[in-house]
């Protein structure tokens, strides 16, 4: 038998002996229905499903803090769970457990314009923060593209299109209130812009995965709307120039506030989902924020730089139904793709490089997908030197599964030997854990130190980040 069939025996007898504890604190927000067994257990990531054994939905920290105390006793791994929008396996039970949804956390707690802050509890979405922002003039800027919550966001340390303007998650988050292993609840930090006091334990929770304690309320930097915005589309002869230009339009110093690549078989598939009728070549989106001026110059210059790389086909709009018709394509750029090989699933994976080396990598990886039999469009938040492929499988072909592997592999090695990282905003999960021993080295193992300190019995999201 297998350590894996082991663990989940385990957490099945484990379940049973907290379940009546369980019940009784939540009433029938505790459930071993299959149906919610099989939605905890699937993510948007290519990973088969692993189910937990059991659901809970805790509605506050107290509830919280309580079903840890009752797993702690029983020994039963807890998984955090927020949209299951992860991409990297990091919701899925290998070791059975508790899957802990805290979807129904979902309170905007406070909002404070003057101090461009707010704070709230974890099953936020980000939709849900900027509806309620946009009447104070403001808005959330980290958009990975999913309504994902706010509590995973943070847990996976996400980016997005809006990155290379306004940064990422480990820069929005100004404090955490999290429930540790123990029970014990911990505040981060506080409201200030910056801090000299300590460590950072801000830093180290954020992109921990739920591995070191569950995230129940944030506290986020929010941005003012901006006075102006503008979108544009461009399309190139090559893949190279559409590269070229991006990195040009960063070094030249252009506030870009988003700039995003498309490869020709992105657009292709775009194109088809969308019934748009854009040029089936490498396009870049851009996206321009600030004063009426100073976008107009913004856009100027960009596609200045761009005509001077051979680009072509622009289109802009400063309309915002026009701009969003022209982002609704590139954010329906995963279904798209799926729609390419209908019944597949996407193994989607990305890297991130030196801007200056972004170019290098790019065209060695898509020499690997023009020898490769499988379909592989290719799309990136280029301003900031990140990238993904979606490489579309048959989770039943043993030669698909072998072939997605070995791109995978050979693209991350790249990544590696180019100063990147094996993840630029998926995360660790279950998908990336075998790469971490060669990027780090023994950071890994203080890493693991942390783990343990944390998390003695090791009940947090096990099979997680460490390599098993």
């Amino acid at each position: 038998m297998t350590t894996a069939f082991h663990s989940r025996t385990r957490s099945a007898s484990a379940l049973a002996a907290a379940a009546p504890s369980l019940a009784e604190l939540l009433g029938d927000r505790f459930t071993t229905a299959p149906s919610a067994l099989e939605h905890h257990g699937t993510d948007e990531s290519w990973q088969q499903p692993l189910r937990p054994d059991g659901v809970c939905f805790p509605a506050t920290t107290a509830e919280v803090v309580a079903v840890v105390g009752i797993c702690r006793e029983a020994c039963l791994p807890i998984i955090p769970f927020g949209a299951g929008s992860s991409l990297e396996g990091h919701v899925l039970a290998p070791e059975g457990g508790l899957s802990l949804d805290l979807s129904r956390m979902d309170r905007i707690l406070a909002v404070r314009p003057e101090d461009l802050d707010a704070t709230v509890e974890a099953g936020v979405t980000r939709k849900q923060l900027d509806r309620h922002l946009e009447s104070h003039g403001l808005f959330f800027p980290v958009d990975p593209g999913a309504d994902a919550t706010l509590g995973g966001m943070a847990a996976t340390r996400a980016s997005g299109t809006a990155a290379v303007r306004y940064g990422t998650m480990r820069e929005s988050v100004l404090s955490l209130e999290v429930v540790l292993a123990s029970g014990e609840v911990i505040r981060t930090g506080g409201r200030a812009r910056k801090s000299s006091a300590g460590y950072d334990l801000t830093r180290l929770f954020v992109g921990s995965e739920g591995t070191l304690g569950i995230i129940t309320r944030l506290t986020l930097r929010l941005a003012g709307l901006p006075e102006a915005m503008s979108a544009g589309v461009v399309s190139f002869p090559t893949l190279g120039a559409a590269v070229d230009t991006a990195i040009e339009v960063i070094q030249s110093g252009v506030p870009v506030a988003r700039i995003e690549l498309l490869d020709d078989v992105m657009m292709g598939a775009v194109n088809r989902w969308s019934e748009s009728d854009h040029p089936v070549q490498p396009t870049l989106f851009f996206e321009f924020h600030g004063s009426p001026t100073g976008v107009a110059e913004q856009a100027e210059e960009s596609g200045q730089l761009a005509r001077e790389a051979g680009g072509s086909g622009f289109r802009w709009a400063r309309e915002q139904k026009d701009r969003e018709r022209l982002w609704w394509a590139r954010h329906n750029a995963y279904y798209a793709a799926l729609a390419l090989r209908p019944g597949a699933r996407a193994w989607s994976t990305d890297v991130c490089v030196p801007i200056s080396r972004l170019a290098e990598c790019i065209a060695e990886t898509r020499e690997d997908l023009d020898q490769s039999f499988l379909q592989a469009p290719l799309v990136g938040h280029v301003g900031d030197g990140n990238f993904h492929l979606l490489m579309l499988v048959d989770n039943e072909e043993p030669k698909e599964l072998a072939e997605a592997k070995r791109l995978h592999e050979r693209l991350v090695h790249r990544a590696l030997e180019l100063e990147g990282t094996c993840t630029g905003e998926h995360g660790v999960g279950m998908g990336k854990r075998s790469f971490l021993p060669l990027e780090h080295g023994p950071a890994l193992g203080v890493m693991a130190s942390i783990k343990r300190a944390l998390d003695p019995e090791g009940l947090l999201n096990p099979g997680k980040i460490f390599p098993p």
